[in-house]
């Protein structure tokens, strides 16, 4: 009878992969980034240890939305005080800092404990085309459509 291999922190042999962000669609887009971070890829995945590798993402500024999401969908932030929330739609954000848009969209994704904040981590997001990650000889990853 066989017995099951769980990962041990030790053994883990992390990759780093680049996606182009430009016309791709966010939801589609976080959802494989989110699986690259968790390592769902791998066949040593095991759900309580970080498997995952680190995901570089460039173009961040030209990623896209379906419908009417860019006037529509409205973000929100609240400082505790009475009467201070305060909101931003999908376009405001976009112009001031796309990277945080991919951010919050990955972050929506992954598990919200201290093992979903090591595996956020691991994510670099840019807006332009250039990025300083060219010594860990990243590999470009094919988002489908």
């Amino acid at each position: 009878m066989k017995t099951t291999k769980f990962a041990k922190k030790e053994d883990i042999n992390r990759k780093w992969y680049v996606v182009d962000a430009k016309d791709q669609i966010l939801g589609r887009l976080s959802c494989q980034i989110a699986s690259y971070l968790r390592g769902k890829h791998k066949p040593v995945f095991t759900p309580n240890v970080d498997t995952g590798d680190f995901v570089i993402v460039v173009n961040a500024d030209k990623v896209k939305v379906t419908g009417k999401k860019m006037t529509d969908k409205m973000y929100y932030r609240h400082s505790g005080y009475i009467g201070s929330i305060k909101e931003k739609a999908l376009k405001d954000r976009m112009k001031e800092e796309p990277e945080n848009v991919i951010m919050d969209a990955v972050w929506g994704m992954l598990p919200k404990n201290r093992l979903g904040r090591a595996m956020i981590k691991k994510l670099k997001v840019y807006r332009g085309s250039e990025h300083g990650h060219a010594a860990q000889k990243p590999e470009l990853i094919q988002i489908t459509k």
